[in-house]
């Protein structure tokens, strides 16, 4: 086995993963994006570990990059940022209460939260997204592997389909950018394919 050899195989495994993704999901959730902005709803995302980064990057591309949104500036917020918070939460009460805490008494009926975790089990997270659930909040999950429990309570299933932990965080920030590049022309009057 070589190094090379390696590359290519995961290479190959990410082309081919990626043949298997929901294009559908992500319009789903693109056209989610654009009617919480137009009703001046908010978005919160998170994720723990690499996902958190990846939540990280999203509000920092949705919310400079992409900036403003047919004129109005997106609302988002990702839960993963603040270590003090996240920390004082973790230490006070427990680590599985991380989100739903900041959620409580912010998160509002028709706002969205967008959940990454590779695994969808992830505890913290699924306290989050049923507690989003409770008030009406709408939920995109993005997952791997299976989708385990997140992807049963989600409005919109992005699963990345790979037992492999890395690609399914590759697809994930992949959504991402993919996402940004899309609302980049969202004023220019395209027909929304669903």
């Amino acid at each position: 086995m070589t190094y090379k050899k390696l590359i290519d195989d995961y290479f190959s495994a990410f082309i081919d993963t990626l043949r298997r993704i929901d294009v559908n999901e992500l319009v789903k959730l693109i056209n989610a994006i654009e009617s919480v902005v137009s009703s001046g709803k908010s978005i919160f995302v998170m994720g723990n570990g690499g996902s958190s980064s990846t939540a990280s990057h999203m509000q920092s591309d949705l919310g400079n990059t992409v900036y403003r949104l047919k004129g109005k500036r997106i609302n988002i917020h990702c839960l993963s940022d603040n270590v003090a918070t996240i920390t004082a939460i973790a230490n006070d009460y427990s680590y599985d209460l991380i989100y739903v805490r900041q959620l409580q008494g912010r998160i509002n009926q028709g706002d969205l939260v967008i959940a990454i975790s590779g695994s969808g089990n992830s505890k913290n997270i699924i306290n989050a997204v049923l507690y989003a659930k409770s008030v009406k909040a709408n939920i995109a999950a993005m997952t791997g592997y299976d989708g385990g429990a997140i992807k049963e309570f989600a409005d919109i299933s992005l699963n990345v389909p790979v037992d492999n932990m890395q690609i399914s965080e590759d697809i994930h920030l992949l959504f991402n950018h993919v996402m940004t590049h899309v609302l980049n022309f969202s004023d220019i009057d395209f027909r929304h394919d669903c």
